[in-house]
């Protein structure tokens, strides 16, 4: 069997992903890296020198990983910070001459399809719409979907560090800080309301970054091997004795990476907007998102 590698270069985080195919259909993960790299540390108009050079330690280190386990073919994908920043060329062309990857720039619209593919790999629909969201450092995107099919989706450029660079500047956040997110999602979300009152949905799935978070710290009533369910009244108690959180308590807090703790804050808040606009009643995790769904695409 051939092993595939899967590159995701996040706004915030870099993920590489080894596989190869097993005989039901699905794979067999072979090795699995996160690094946080933070992109859009500056803003995610231009990507500053220190992250540049994290961003292409990175890479080579995962081109050296790729060899060392005699991969077939790697796909890297380059999403909202690489596809914003003025030097996003600048940093695809050094990792072309540096490691000989070539990073696909995606848009918002096929990034949402490719979540879509990676989470119908890992979640039981059972027949209903849900409404899947992926948080990212650059952007956002929102998939209403059931498992064959795609009814609405849209990436809207509302990442947690877009949030965090504009809005969070008090520590612990402040209420007018709290209030001019949600003013700033109500304007940018009109899209995503309207979808809703169309086909309206129950349950939210999380892919990604701080979904991974409340997995760690809320309670599930239902646990499979790719996916984790909680209720919603769960998400509540924690948002709310979190919200005034300073980042030194929340860097204490087991179950919060360090390099999570910063954006925490206004991922719930985004989090929270989303469970009110769409009367959701159970949030599911699930451990697959984009970078499953290319791979699955790969092994085709």
């Amino acid at each position: 069997m051939s092993n595939f590698a899967v590159i995701d270069l996040g706004t915030n985080t870099f993920h590489l992903l080894i596989a190869r195919p097993n005989k039901e259909g699905g794979f067999d993960e072979i090795y699995r890296e996160r690094r946080f790299i933070k992109l859009a540390e500056n803003g995610i108009q231009n990507i500053g020198d220190a992250a540049f050079k994290r961003g292409l330690k990175a890479m080579n280190d995962y081109a050296k990983i790729i060899e060392a386990h005699q991969v077939r073919a790697t796909k890297a994908i380059g999403t909202a910070a690489l596809r914003t920043a003025s030097n996003g060329a600048d940093f695809t062309d050094q990792v072309k001459a540096d490691c000989q990857i070539e990073i696909e720039l995606i848009s918002g619209d096929e990034e949402a399809r490719l979540i879509h593919h990676g989470v119908i790999q890992a979640v039981p629909f059972a027949g209903a719409r849900q409404l899947i969201m992926d948080i990212g450092g650059g952007s956002v995107e929102f998939i209403i979907a059931n498992k064959e099919c795609v009814f609405w989706s849209r990436s809207f450029p509302i990442g947690v560090a877009v949030l965090f660079n504009q809005f969070h500047k008090n520590d612990p956040i402040s209420l007018e800080e709290q209030l001019s997110i949600n003013s700033f999602l109500q304007a940018q979300l009109g899209p995503l309301a309207a979808a809703l009152s169309s086909f309206p949905v129950k349950n939210l799935i999380g892919a990604s970054g701080t979904f991974d978070v409340l997995e760690n710290l809320l309670e599930s009533k239902e646990k499979g091997k790719f996916y984790a369910k909680m209720d919603e009244k769960y998400f509540h108690p924690f948002f709310k004795a979190t919200l005034t959180s300073t980042l030194a308590e929340r860097l204490n807090i087991d179950g919060i990476p360090p390099a999570r703790a910063e954006m925490l804050i206004v991922a719930l808040i985004l989090i929270d907007y989303i469970i009110s606009l769409a009367d959701i009643q159970d949030i599911v995790v699930s451990a697959f998102a984009m970078k499953e769904g290319i791979l699955k695409e790969m092994m085709k």
